[in-house]
């Protein structure tokens, strides 16, 4: 283990740490060292870290303090784009904004959270793709540490299903979604083929039916490349706990997405259960059994089960306690240096009754960042903090190509305006003007050819092709062996 060297920094709220700074030993290469200014650690590179960070970015004086940013991907992930990257609609890779490139100046590592001690303040630190732990020490941290998927304890969903908050899952089921249509079109036996054509997506929720909706057009189009696989071969299934879809656009709405994707052949089963998908086998709460090759799970979030491992204030659910001006508070008043924001963290929401939480989302998490970093600064120089406000503005949902739903402060729209309305909307809301550029280049080049459907399920297993080079060559059969050298024999 690597514990990194700091000094005491000047402006520190907490100068009590300093014996414990002491006893640091050499720091690991890539990590800061003490410069005697207050350190800030970002954990988590998503909405709230990477803008928190961009805040911090903008807004901080030069050498008023040391930022570093710690996730373990080396970028923050556009996620309301991934329903278009599972489609082929949009490249993985523009939907990934680089910490590194728009962070310079701040150091930012690629590794997992395993531990934080706030008494202590410092943060344990498991580098990605091996290496010592380190140990990071900071004056103020930022716990931005996101969602992950809620998973229940269903027989076969950890062998079986498929997540879809990350790139990876997006570009995984897309590759998943054209092998199996590939397979099937091979397929004699007719259960074989019913099973691999079947396709499961649990969760009604705005990532579950994009994600639904997005792929049901991708398995429409490239089916129609397939001469032996019809539109009706293929079987597309939406499981969900409630009476009602897509909250976030209101009941009326979510009633008319239903109807829509009725209407497509997609088979809603509403107010039911997965029990079981052991082996692919498919039963539900109501008794309805069939075979299935994939099965998605979006059926919600829970906060980053990190923060258990910290002497940091929760609430029931798992969330961090925040304050409206983002800052931790516990049961004795706020934890000094400790901030929060986004889904992991129970943030109030001040335009609603007390009680009430802002919902775990981007609109919030990108506006709660901006705050953060400003009331960050705040305290680093000894002014006032102001709260959080928001009053939630309403969603956006693609339904596929030329297919969308919005409400929008109350104002309700369908069909190919509220498509237009999403792609424009998070247009302008993507990061960078770089990735702004390549995205509608890929909405251009998709208007103006047809959609790219090659699976490229075999780039996670790029040395097959190389193992199957070294094995040995089969040898020649029995009976054309002896009749070559039969007539070996003859010419010599």
């Amino acid at each position: 283990m690597t514990a990194v060297t700091a000094a005491t920094p000047t402006g520190s709220a907490d100068p009590s740490h300093a014996s414990h700074r002491a006893k640091s030993s050499a720091a690991a290469p890539g990590v800061p060292t003490s410069s005697g200014r207050p350190r800030v650690l970002i954990l988590g590179g998503g909405y709230v870290g990477l803008y928190t960070a961009l805040g911090l970015k903008k807004g901080l004086r030069p050498g008023e303090a040391d930022v570093t940013i710690v996730d373990p991907r080396p970028y923050m992930t556009y996620q309301p784009f991934l329903p278009e990257v599972a489609a082929g609609s949009i490249e993985p890779r523009h939907v990934a904004v680089s910490h590194r490139r728009v962070l310079p100046g701040f150091t930012c590592l690629t590794g997992a959270v395993t531990s934080i001690d706030h008494a202590a303040r410092n943060v344990t630190v498991e580098p990605e793709g091996g290496g010592d732990t380190l140990v990071l020490e900071y004056d103020h941290v930022v716990l931005s540490l996101g969602a992950i998927s809620r998973i229940f304890p269903i027989p076969g969903l950890a062998e079986m299903g498929i997540g879809f908050k990350t790139i990876e899952e997006a570009v995984a089921l897309r590759d998943r979604v054209l092998d199996r249509l590939d397979a099937a079109a091979a397929m004699t036996d007719p259960d074989e083929r019913a099973r691999a054509l079947t396709f499961v997506f649990v969760g009604g929720g705005y990532a579950g039916i994009e994600a639904l909706a997005e792929t049901e057009d991708l398995l429409r189009s490239s089916a129609a490349q397939h001469p032996t696989i019809s539109r009706t071969d293929v079987r597309v299934v939406l499981v969900e706990a409630l009476d009602r879809i897509l909250p976030e656009v209101g009941e009326d709405m979510g009633r008319w997405t239903l109807g829509q994707l009725r209407e497509r052949g997609i088979e809603t089963f509403m107010e039911r259960q997965l029990k079981s998908c052991v082996e692919g086998h498919v039963v539900l709460s109501d008794g309805t059994e069939f075979d299935a090759d994939t099965i998605v799970w979006t059926a919600g979030v829970k906060s980053n089960p990190v923060l258990n491992a910290s002497d940091l204030p929760l609430d029931k659910p798992g969330r961090l306690r925040v304050r409206a001006d983002l800052r931790v508070s516990g049961d004795d008043g706020i934890v000094d240096g400790a901030w929060g924001a986004g889904d992991a963290c129970a943030v109030p929401d001040l335009t609603k009754e007390p009680g009430n939480f802002c919902a775990p989302n981007a609109q919030h998490a990108v506006r709660e960042a901006k705050v953060l970093a400003k009331n960050l600064m705040a305290v680093l120089r000894e002014e006032p903090t102001t709260d959080y406000r928001h009053k939630y503005a309403g969603s956006v949902a693609s339904l596929g190509l030329g297919k969308g739903v919005a409400n929008i402060y109350g104002v309700k729209v369908k069909g190919f305006p509220a498509w237009l309305m999403h792609r424009g909307y998070h247009l302008l809301a993507v990061p960078t003007f770089t990735l702004k550029l390549r995205v509608l280049l890929d909405w251009v080049g998709q208007t103006l050819t047809r959609r790219d459907m090659t699976p490229l399920g075999r780039l996670s297993h790029p040395r097959d092709e190389f193992i199957r080079a070294t094995a040995k060559p089969p040898e020649r059969p029995s009976s054309v062996r002896d009749k070559e050298e039969q007539a070996a024999g003859a010419t010599s």
